[in-house]
């Protein structure tokens, strides 16, 4: 979506049209008239502050944007957004270690909206060995560190297909988000394996047995094969943590979690 204006109208318009309904069709679902819905995309009108709300919930905005509009309309925003740093978020900081941490001995990380790290436990920092530096520079974006050449992809063994369920994952946010930088990204990662490399890679096992997509990664001592689960603060109002997400990797077989057990021994936890 083309962001190219700061009118509230425009941006309300572009949402719709974003997600594929007409005007009559939203102006149903909110039950407001279709002429009155003109008026605001056209300007003609200026959405008061519940009326962006209800419509941008109807449209199912995010928060972030959801301030933007509110903005654009001559209100203040809605939705606070703090650094996971500051006190206002100590709470949720607070469960996300608590969860990275509890996650031990088996990798963890969290990430905001971007997929750029926030906080790992010692687990993930255990898989690290031999990725070049300038890819753990500041913001580190964790895709961008699987994918790259000098990063986690030579040693993942499903890599053609791990790619594949990266981006289809990606496409599904750039859908919701509508956000050009999330979208450039996914640019990035779909260029960035070469076709001929990723088939150079075993695909794994069989996909009749499984039950999701696994990450197969070569690890020190052997091959270590991890389903992932995402966590997400579903009630969040601050935008900042609505945006974050826990990346949780779990052995998908008992050798994988030996092998991380090993890995970490005498690591107590911990957390960057």
């Amino acid at each position: 979506m083309k962001r190219t204006t700061e009118t509230a109208g425009d941006l309300l318009r572009q949402w719709r049209q974003h997600r594929r309904m007409s005007q009559l069709a939203l102006a149903s679902e909110a039950d407001i008239s279709q002429r009155h819905l003109s008026f605001l995309e056209s300007g003609r009108s200026r959405p008061s502050r519940d009326m962006v709300m209800h419509l941008a919930g109807h449209l199912n905005i995010p928060l972030r944007e959801r301030n933007a509009i509110l903005v654009a309309a001559g209100h203040a925003p809605h939705y606070p957004q703090h650094d996971l740093g500051e006190p206002g978020l100590a709470a949720a900081t607070a469960i996300v270690r608590q969860i990275l941490d509890g996650h031990m001995p088996h990798p963890a990380l969290a990430v905001n909206r971007y997929w750029e790290l926030q906080a790992a436990n010692q687990a993930i920092l255990a898989l690290l060995d031999g990725v070049a530096p300038h890819l753990l520079e500041a913001p580190v974006n964790v895709l961008r560190l699987s994918l790259h050449p000098e990063g986690l992809a030579s040693r993942i063994l499903n890599l053609g297909e791990w790619q594949t369920h990266i981006l289809a994952r990606l496409a599904h946010e750039v859908e919701q988000s509508a956000d050009p930088k999330l979208a450039a990204l996914k640019e990035e990662l779909a260029a960035m394996v070469p076709d001929q490399a990723a088939k150079a890679h075993k695909p794994g096992p069989a996909p009749e047995g499984r039950i999701a997509v696994p990450l197969y990664l070569q690890g020190p001592n052997g091959a270590l094969s991890f389903l992932s689960t995402t966590t997400v603060f579903g009630t969040a109002v601050d935008v900042t943590l609505s945006e974050i997400a826990i990346e949780a990797f779990f052995p998908a077989d008992a050798e994988t979690a030996r092998q991380m057990k090993v890995m970490t021994s005498g690591t107590a936890g911990g957390h960057s």
